[in-house]
């Protein structure tokens, strides 16, 4: 049996990694003050951080059922038996709705993985559910790959700034430091599928340094393989910097930087780093 994967544009995965992998990304829609985009086709993460920047309205959009339908059937038409679609959380998007319904009007089953992540984290869901798919596994256990890989990511997040998570409507529990933001660096998290404060640090310094002791933290509570990255927004150098440090004290070559797709960055800002460790 061939089982497809799919997922969406948040999952920030490299393009070069998710065509190795077999993973389908479905890209999501940005606006840019009248202006509409495709992620992954002709925007890009530095035009979302500079409209930020420049105060220019950004709101992203989901991809619609018409667009998961296209591509389940396209999969459908080539070979694939069944589909397991990866997404980001239900509680800050409706990706996992729109998937749904498209799964209901298709003749080729599909399985929507809600993550309860964001960011890499469904990025490395999907891989998890593409390597136990290219070992022949059913879609329930590629399906269950993703979900465990999912259950076991830490995000932590550092953020200049709530605002953009405010505006965006994507704040969830860390509303709660919205009165004291201009005295905190926040680093947040996510539990069970909601941005949630974690802890509040005096300075940026401070709070990089804590980020890179809880990703620490987090990589050395696993018994077996994981997987970590950073991810950034206008900020390479500092999250370069926190993956050589972290790569350091885990005995690792090295661990991949990349820059936030251009749907979550929306709603992150300008110099965002996060850390993020699953296991594989």
């Amino acid at each position: 049996m061939t089982v497809a994967v799919v997922t969406d544009s948040t999952a920030s995965l490299d393009p070069d990694d998710a065509a190795r992998g077999g993973i389908t990304v479905v890209p999501t829609t940005v606006i840019i003050g009248a202006r509409v985009y495709t992620e992954g086709v002709d925007v890009t993460s530095h035009m979302i951080a500079d409209a930020l920047t420049d105060s220019v309205p950004v709101s992203t959009s989901r991809p619609s059922p018409e667009t998961f339908q296209a591509v389940y059937r396209a999969l459908a038409s080539t070979g694939a038996d069944a589909i397991v679609s990866v997404h980001l959380s239900s509680k800050v998007s409706g990706t996992v709705d729109a998937a749904r319904l498209a799964a209901e009007r298709v003749d080729v089953p599909v399985h929507v993985v809600d993550t309860l992540q964001v960011g890499v984290a469904t990025g490395f869901a999907a891989g998890c559910a593409a390597r136990s798919a290219a070992a022949g596994a059913s879609p329930e256990s590629v399906a269950e790959a993703a979900r465990r890989s999912a259950e076991s990511a830490r995000v932590l997040l550092y953020v200049d700034t709530l605002e953009y998570l405010r505006r965006g409507g994507r704040i969830g529990r860390a509303a709660a430091l919205i009165g004291s933001a201009l005295a905190v660096k926040p680093i947040l998290t996510l539990e069970d599928g909601v941005v949630t404060p974690l802890e509040k640090v005096r300075t940026s310094s401070k709070a990089l340094a804590r980020l890179e002791a809880l990703g620490i933290e987090a990589a050395q509570s696993h018994d077996g393989p994981y997987d970590i990255g950073v991810l950034h927004l206008a900020s390479e150098s500092v999250a370069m910097s926190v993956a050589q440090s972290l790569a350091r004290t885990l005995g690792r070559a090295e661990i991949a930087v990349d820059e936030v797709g251009a749907d979550i960055g929306a709603h992150v800002g300008p110099g965002m780093i996060a850390v993020t460790v699953s296991a594989r």
